[in-house]
């Protein structure tokens, strides 16, 4: 394939996202409200799983590929550009995020803990089974918790029919696809443009699997749903740093880079302590997305300048 089939393969598959994202997020809203679960509970859990599959599908594949090293690149690729972009663009986008939820208790306490967890576990150059299984265990609690906090009355609850669940399988599956083409579609760009598998893993990769998240955010935003938009954020980073990490590690060894030790995963954590801050707020307006995005920019910028990657 040449750069023009790969750069239409890209167009389409992109189109594919945006329509499968919109009906998965209106299946799973209706499925979660009808079993008793807030709007905020189903971002951070039916929503950020869904759109954390490309994460989970690329990494499998990396390990049996040889290519471990983009497991650990992705995921903490995938966790700043969440931040970053996806909140950032979103905020741009919406002009203002209303977190009038309580996000600051578990969900943001989980979430602080498994990015200081994970840049302590990858300090030593190796991520064991040990440290695999603790992660999936905390993933496994915090689902557990998330799924029994916060209930409605059951006379508040809607019905579903049998097509809405149809129709969440078959948007999931879209989104899954669309997200790994897209993917395909920037690894080859990239290879014809000559740009070194580390940078392909930290920005491509990680800005391919995370188009799910910034379609899902941005089409919640609209709807006016700033919940599921800023939950998806914060589900999905968890997933990607104790699910993504944990599964593949099941499968075979992961290498880490000098660079993942070094740059990008204190970064992650900084970033990660950002979002705590904005979220202290309960408000996110336009200009302060555009800062989110001049911070994504600045650690592009860095990785391509870096000449130890």
């Amino acid at each position: 394939m040449g750069l023009f089939a790969y750069i239409g393969l890209f167009i389409i598959s992109l189109a594919v996202l945006l329509i499968a994202s919109d009906k998965f997020i209106e299946s799973a809203e209706k499925i979660g409200l009808s079993l008793g679960i807030s709007s905020f509970v189903i971002g951070v859990t039916i929503v950020a799983f869904g759109t954390s599959l490309p994460e989970l599908a690329t990494s499998i594949a990396a390990i049996y590929s040889d290519s471990s090293e983009i497991v650990v690149g992705n995921v903490i690729g995938s966790n700043i550009t969440n931040i970053l972009l996806v909140l950032g663009v979103t905020a741009i986008v919406a002009k203002e995020i209303n977190l009038n939820f309580d996000v600051m208790q578990t969900d943001m306490s989980f979430l602080m803990g498994s990015a200081f967890l994970l840049y302590f576990a990858l300090q030593d150059g190796n991520f064991s089974i040990f440290e695999a299984a603790l992660f999936l265990i905390v993933l496994s609690v915090f689902l557990f918790n998330s799924f029994t906090s916060e209930r409605t009355d059951k006379s508040e609850r809607p019905s579903v029919l049998p097509s809405t669940y149809l129709m969440l399988l078959v948007g999931a599956i879209f989104v899954f696809f669309g997200a790994k083409y897209t993917i395909f579609a920037m690894e080859g760009i990239s290879d014809i443009l000559g740009i070194s598998p580390d940078i392909i893993a930290l920005t491509g990769v990680a800005l391919g699997t995370s188009l799910p998240e910034l379609i899902v955010s941005i089409n919640a935003s609209k709807k006016g749903k700033h919940a599921i938009a800023v939950g998806n954020v914060l589900g999905s980073n968890l997933f990607n740093t104790l699910g993504i990490m944990g599964v593949p590690r099941l499968f075979g060894d992961l290498k880490i880079s000098y660079v993942i030790q070094e740059f990008t995963s204190p970064f992650m954590v900084g970033v990660t302590v950002l979002f705590f801050l904005v979220c202290l707020s309960k408000r996110l307006h336009r200009s302060e997305g555009y800062l989110l995005v001049l911070f994504y920019v600045y650690f592009i910028a860095e990785l391509f300048l870096n000449k130890s990657i």
